[in-house]
């Protein structure tokens, strides 16, 4: 199974444009490509996704047992020609000393080779310690080649190119010259999504055509092809696949718009395997919502978006009144904004759904960023009882005000910031709305949870109802 890892010597070398750029070179010449994007992130594996054609898998140590990861790129990598795994800041760093989450870590995990980004702008001989600290940093990491980014002409290549044939073994398999052609659109959580740009695949393909022959394709295919085989890989096919359960199917409804596209293909697909059938919506153009049991509002940027999310009055109507019947939603982030009474950015503000007391205030810096750790209260709705500790991540510039004291919540923050520091999970009436990003795996199934609370309340909802008073209470089936 042909894989490599594309890292880099520091955070904001370019490797995610690298990444884009061969996986989009290698499509384009006809290979199956299979990105994956180690820890949490939503917008480089949007982009991954557009640029190989097939959705972008995460890899994270925080969340998923090292079995799973392999299982992982075992399972998704097997029909591919070739495994792209994109790391996340420098190869080196990590959450601890020992690096035991760093992308060093995950090369000799799944013992892949790597392929280091290095940001050469002003540097000359001083490119051959560092490549050669590197390597002596951790012998058991194979750095095959190198891919020098930000060029400033034939001569620096030139130069650069002497230096590290002379002092190092290392192979230099491409050399990427400075291009305002190959910037793509910064945003406060980094690259813009592939999801609101309507040229992604256009941007894509170009980034493509741009960094495809300044790299040595033939060289690269050439050592990804020389990964040793995974031990998992010769029981690949014995590996457990979800598969749809038997019980009765649920709709849930999910909003896919420019404004709430921070979904992971594994969440996807573990609500469907759950017995889930996925019925999209979009906030700004639909009058109202389709027929569904449940909601999934993810992550995204309604502020961005806001006045055309306020615009849209009949579905916040429609969303608010659903809540107030008792409708299952699970909302994350920005899901979590558009439910609340506004969103404030920039001195203009806007108004949402308005189904959650609190206002949302967009500040200039992150207010909650990176990993957290969560403990479930008794009010969580479909984690009560589970004293489990939840890991997941958060990454919001907003926070809450004006927030009714009578809110009860699903989480008690063990780690990270959440609502306020010590709290997370809105919960109202049949509501969960968190700044906290989850992710369905081995040790957190939150899919299969939530289609079996929308199962449950569904269920409920049907049964019949006690007529002869006004006490409103439903009937066991037996008695009806």
């Amino acid at each position: 199974m042909p894989r490599l890892l594309i890292s880099a010597a520091h955070k904001s070398s370019g490797k995610t444009t690298v990444s884009i750029g061969l996986c989009a070179a290698l499509t384009a010449k006809g290979l199956a490509v299979q990105p994956f994007k180690k820890g949490p992130d939503y917008i480089d594996p949007m982009w991954l996704s557009i640029a190989a054609g097939r959705p972008c898998r995460n890899l994270d140590f925080f969340v998923q047992e090292r079995e799973e990861i392999v299982q992982s790129v075992v399972r998704h990598g097997a029909n591919a020609g070739l495994s792209v795994i994109e790391g996340n800041k420098g190869l080196y760093d990590g959450l601890d000393l020992q690096g035991s989450n760093s992308n060093a870590a995950l090369a000799r995990l799944l013992d892949t080779p790597v392929i280091l980004v290095i940001d050469a702008r002003g540097m000359t001989r001083g490119i051959a310690p560092l490549i050669l600290g590197y390597q002596a940093f951790d012998r058991s990491i194979r750095i095959a080649g190198v891919i020098l980014n930000n060029l400033g002409g034939s001569r620096h290549e030139a130069k650069l190119r002497a230096v590290i044939e002379h002092y190092t073994d290392v192979a230099v398999v491409g050399a990427v010259h400075a291009d305002d052609r190959l910037g793509i659109v910064e945003r406060h959580l980094g690259l813009m999504p592939g999801n609101e740009a309507a040229e992604a695949a256009a941007k894509a393909r170009e980034i493509g055509a741009l960094i495809g022959p300044q790299l040595d394709l033939d060289r690269i295919l050439t050592i990804a092809g020389e990964a040793p085989a995974l031990e998992s890989e010769a029981v690949a096919a014995a590996l457990p696949v979800r598969s749809p359960v038997s019980r009765d199917r649920v709709r849930i409804g999910i909003a896919r718009d420019s404004a709430f596209g921070f979904y992971y293909p594994d969440d996807l697909e573990a609500l469907e395997a759950a017995g889930a059938e996925l019925v999209p919506f979009n906030t700004l153009t639909d009058a109202r919502l389709p027929e569904v049991d449940g909601l999934f509002i993810g992550g995204g940027f309604p502020e961005v978006l806001m006045d055309k999310l306020e615009a849209n009055l009949s579905l916040r109507e429609d969303v608010r009144a659903a809540v107030e019947r008792g409708l299952p939603v699970y909302a994350e982030c920005g899901g979590l904004m558009y439910l609340a009474r506004s969103i404030r950015w920039n001195g203009a503000t806007r108004q949402m759904v308005g189904a959650i007391p609190a206002d949302v205030v967009m500040h200039a810096k992150p207010v909650g960023r990176g990993y957290v750790k969560l403990e479930p209260t008794a009010d969580h709705p479909w984690l009560a009882g589970d004293a489990a500790e939840v890991r997941a991540h958060e990454f919001h510039y907003s926070s809450l005000e004006n927030l009714d004291p009578g809110l009860r919540f699903a989480y008690r923050v063990e780690r990270g910031h959440g609502v306020d520091g010590d709290r997370d999970g809105i919960v109202y009436r049949n509501v969960l709305a968190s700044y906290t990003h989850l992710r369905s795996v081995g040790g957190n199934d939150w899919a299969a949870r939530f289609a079996d609370f929308v199962r449950r309340v569904k269920a409920q909802s049907q049964q019949p109802v006690c007529r002869a008073c006004t006490c409103g209470a439903s009937l066991g089936l037996a008695a009806a």
